[in-house]
């Protein structure tokens, strides 16, 4: 036996020896003690299992809890897809729907060579920017938009590339089937298809836009908005307003079709407009939206409410006369007629003829307290109260002095919208209503429960008076339509050029109501700094302004349900041939 294996052996009997000597006190306790170490790294080990949980489940908290994170400006998947209401004209004609398109994105982080797959992009879409793909292409992000709202033939061409870190994401697109016919009053979206123009603007402001941005809306279609435009006559008034620009020469031009009874906006133009489809161009000034966002000095459209302030207040009848043979002098200025008579005139030849001596006599009685009151009273002072977002504030003298309220009878002085200006207009025609205009359907019944009795019945039945008057024999008689009896007042105002009128620049109005024995509707058209039609015709609104009205009213009135009349008593005309 070797040394080694001997001292094994007297280890293990010492061993054995040792076991036996130890008394049952002794492994009672080791069985204690070895049960307690068990129990303690059992609680230890639930111990890390509970805080490791409690560790991953808070971190989940606050990634719940947290705001998404948004790269590049990109809005979630879901709003992406979220639906708008269509937008519809009084007879059910779409203005406005959605469209469904995709979007091009790019993962920079699995593009395999960027130079390649901007060249190939470009082959496709040749406008692209392809300095600033290739740096967000070349960037460290994990998404970035590369083209928003492509066609289905620019999706199939891309794909048919097979670039690796190239996708598209669905989404809607908005689209406006009558392109700029109605741009100003529908409006238009941004890339998100949120509303910033418009009526579109209007339905985010009525709560669209708060539950996108909590991220309640969704992609199922909505109930449609209807407005209280008539596709077919909106059609007629723009043709006839870019028409009417381009026959005069003008700048620009504007008109609206109003319905006196319920303050319905019909029709509602301004040229030159944009195509909503392609909203750029809505950026422009000149395409501005001169009916209610514009403020203008309204000329002799102003004399209508002139005329009717001085009859209203008891201190003119119709069947008095001013003295209109000499200029007025005061305050440094020089009041005096377009075209002078020279004489004495009776307040229907001061409308007729457009008299500025004999209106600025009219207001001088009424005095200026009442003359500002009763602006006021009309809505033209103020900022009108409608739906459409882009409403200018009219403008008047801080002070009114007497030279102010002279100047202003006869429509300088003080600059409104025209839109304004056919409201106040449809309060005379209507029986003394002066009702909001609304961009929406609205019953007679609705508008009287808002209305406000701004002038006396005897009141609006004189101005109808003067109102046909002008048009039968008047300046407004190229606005005349067989049958349906036109009424209404020329207004041409010289235009400040560097804070000085100028006789060679002018805003022309026509402001008119028919049929005129019992309104329905005012049409005003106006015309900024028309030139003659031709050598030797004159520029006033008599002779441009008006015969757009005309041209209005005689395509548009069957359309709206007005049956024309011939003869003394209405009665159809039996002519032999």
């Amino acid at each position: 036996m070797s040394f080694l294996s001997r001292i094994m052996v007297v280890k293990s009997k010492a061993h054995f020896s040792a076991e036996g000597s130890r008394s049952p006190e002794t492994f009672e306790g080791t069985r204690k003690r070895k049960t307690q170490q068990a129990k303690s790294r059992l609680a230890l080990l639930m111990g890390t299992f509970v805080i490791a949980y409690a560790v991953v489940g808070g971190r989940l908290t606050q990634y719940g809890m947290a705001s998404p994170e948004q790269v590049s400006s990109i809005p979630p998947a879901d709003r992406l897809m979220a639906s708008r209401p269509d937008i519809l004209d009084r007879n059910g004609e779409v203005l406005a729907t959605d469209v469904r398109t995709v979007s091009l994105y790019a993962e920079p982080n699995k593009i395999v060579d960027v130079d390649e797959a901007v060249e190939q992009l470009a082959s496709v879409l040749p406008d692209l920017d392809m300095k600033g793909t290739y740096r967000k292409l070349s960037s460290k992000s994990h998404f970035q938009w590369l083209r928003r709202q492509l066609t289905p033939k620019q999706q199939n061409q891309i794909l048919q590339l097979g670039i690796p870190g190239i996708g598209f994401r669905p989404e809607k697109r908005r689209f406006y089937p009558g392109g700029p016919t109605a741009s100003h009053v529908i409006g238009h979206v941004n890339i998100d298809n949120r509303g910033i123009a418009g009526m579109e603007k209007y339905i985010d402001g009525q709560g669209l836009a708060d539950l996108a941005s909590v991220g309640m809306t969704s992609n199922a279609p909505l109930e449609p908005v209807k407005l209280s435009l008539d596709l077919r006559v909106q059609n007629i008034l723009r043709e006839e307003l870019v028409a009417g620009k381009e026959r005069y020469h003008a700048l620009a031009a504007g008109g609206v079709v109003l319905n006196i009874h319920t303050g319905e906006v019909i029709a509602m133009a301004s040229i030159p407009d944009y195509d909503p489809n392609n909203p750029v161009g809505a950026l422009e000034k000149d395409n501005l939206n001169r009916m209610s966002a514009g403020t203008y000095e309204m000329g002799s459209t102003f004399k209508t409410f002139t005329t009717a302030m001085a009859l209203d207040e008891d201190k003119v009848k119709l069947t008095d006369a001013f003295d209109a043979s000499r200029s007025i002098t005061i305050g440094g200025f020089t009041i005096h007629d377009f075209h002078a008579k020279h004489r004495v005139l009776t307040v229907p030849e001061i409308f007729i003829y457009s008299s500025n001596i004999g209106t600025a006599r009219m207001a001088d009685l009424v005095g200026i307290d009442a003359h500002k009151e009763f602006l006021t009273r009309m809505g033209l002072l103020s900022r009108m109260q409608t739906e459409l977002p882009e409403v200018a504030m009219p403008t008047q003298p801080k002070v009114w002095k007497k030279i102010n309220s002279i100047t202003i009878s006869f429509g300088h002085g003080v600059s409104t919208t025209p839109l304004q200006t056919a409201v106040a207009a449809a309060a005379l025609m209507n029986g003394g209503k002066l009702i909001p205009p609304t961009f929406l359907p609205r019953t007679q019944e609705q508008a009287d429960e808002m209305a406000e009795m701004v002038v006396k019945p005897s009141t609006v039945e004189d101005m109808k008076t003067l109102f046909r008057m002008n048009v039968h024999v008047g300046s407004g008689k190229q606005a005349a339509v067989p049958g349906f009896d036109v009424g209404g007042k020329t207004g041409t105002a010289e235009k400040v050029v560097n804070g000085r009128y100028s006789s060679n620049q002018r805003f022309n109005a026509f402001l008119s109501a028919f049929p005129i024995d019992k309104p329905e509707y005012v049409v005003l058209v106006v015309v900024d700094n028309p030139q003659p039609e031709k050598p030797g015709v004159g520029a006033t609104a008599g002779s441009n302004a008006a015969p757009m009205v005309g041209a209005v009213i005689s395509r548009s009135a069957p359309l709206l349900g007005v049956k024309p009349k011939f003869g003394p008593d209405g009665n159809a005309l039996l002519t032999s041939y």
